[in-house]
């Protein structure tokens, strides 16, 4: 009964978290993020505003979480089912890639209102470290070394950082009219910033 009232508390908190990111993200869509109180979006989630504080710390916060949705937890998972011996830096190089250049259709608004609101940038940013703890897990299965697994998920969410960084910020300095490609597409700059973590990755992986 205790692993069930747990489940189902889980199952609620997962589906509040649900509710409050498409809320947060429809009513910036509809009205500008500006115009977006965390009182509207906890109203719009059906929830009281307290409960939305449990969840995220701002709304832009939110409502790039609805982007960016459970998509640490998607590159784990990559990470860990890419067939036995394949090299770590190749497997997690394409599962970042894949995750992070593939947002589908539907997101395309969000992120054109994203890379064009400097808050909303900051927290696209911000949410790349997300990928630090469930990477560090599954490096540690590989690796055999647990204070290895930290740096290297450490590493690893850095350089998407920073990849991440130089495709949103605009070439001038001014402000962003659209989704911004510097230098390069958002694959090639995943790929460079991810290029020399290559060898401490697959030397320190023993799952090959």
């Amino acid at each position: 009964m205790t692993t069930r009232r747990t489940g189902l508390r889980e199952q609620k908190k997962q589906a509040t978290r649900e509710a409050l990111r498409a809320a947060a993200l429809r009513l910036a869509l509809a009205h500008g993020p500006e115009n977006v109180r965390v009182d509207d979006i906890a109203a719009a989630a059906g929830v009281a505003p307290r409960t939305y504080n449990n969840y995220f710390a701002s709304r832009e916060q939110a409502i790039v979480a609805a982007v960016t949705a459970d998509r640490e937890a998607r590159v784990a998972a990559a990470v860990a089912g890419r067939p036995a011996g394949t090299p770590l830096s190749e497997a997690v190089t394409d599962a970042i890639v894949t995750e992070y250049t593939e947002p589908g259709e539907d997101a395309r608004d969000a992120l054109l209102m994203i890379t064009t609101r400097p808050a909303l940038r900051q927290a696209y940013l911000d949410a790349a470290t997300a990928i630090e703890s469930p990477l560090t897990e599954v490096f540690g299965e590989r690796t055999g070394d647990a204070a290895t697994a930290r740096v290297l998920a450490a590493s690893v969410a850095a350089a998407v950082r920073i990849a991440l960084d130089r495709w949103v910020r605009p070439a001038d300095g001014g402000a962003a009219t659209g989704l911004v490609v510097v230098r390069d597409s958002l694959p090639a700059q995943l790929r460079a910033a991810l290029a020399p973590l290559a060898p401490a990755l697959d030397a320190a992986d023993h799952g090959r």
